[in-house]
């Protein structure tokens, strides 16, 4: 489907890395993340989705170059070394990894839109967790990040959120 979605994928293109939504839900700047950490950019730039659903994809293709031992947060490195940090939800660090379900493995390649994690979005609910999803671009390894589609709803593995050229 590419419609008003656009690319799937992050296919080189004019526009860059394509950057595809890792879960469904309203897209805002990192700068609207309540958590200094992200939205001070202290990690990079990027944009983050308040999530709806329970799945958790990558947002580009690329390989995963770190799994937190917590279970809430992965990293993607494309193949042009552009490296992102997909972080779900705020504190849940604490939870141990309690609520997630690691659907890969670390050093594993994927493609944009692939299935990462499984969060249990009742536990989230129960534990009155913020489910913010930052996605950073880690490090200045690049030019440019363009980021697309802001206050819409994004539709998992199918909203470009962001381009990125290296």
């Amino acid at each position: 489907m590419f419609g008003i979605f656009g690319k799937k994928s992050n296919e080189k293109s004019e526009d860059g890395i394509r950057v595809v939504a890792p879960c469904s839900g309203r897209i805002v700047d990192i700068t609207e993340v309540p958590d200094a950490v992200f939205s001070g950019k202290m990690m990079g730039d990027g944009i983050a989705i308040w999530q709806e659903g329970s799945e958790v994809c990558a947002p580009v293709d690329g390989e995963l170059t770190l799994i937190a031992e917590t279970k809430h947060a992965f990293g993607i490195t494309t193949p042009e070394g552009v490296q992102l940090l997909v972080h779900v939800g705020l504190e849940t660090v604490e939870l141990g990894g309690e609520g997630f379900e690691v659907l890969v493995k670390a050093g594993q390649k994927v493609k944009a839109g692939d299935p990462v994690l499984r969060v249990d979005m009742d536990l989230m609910s129960k534990k009155n967790i913020e489910m913010v999803v930052p996605v950073v671009v880690l490090g200045d390894d690049y030019q440019e990040l363009s980021k697309e589609n802001l206050g819409s709803t994004a539709e998992r593995r199918n909203t470009v959120v962001a381009s990125i050229k290296k």
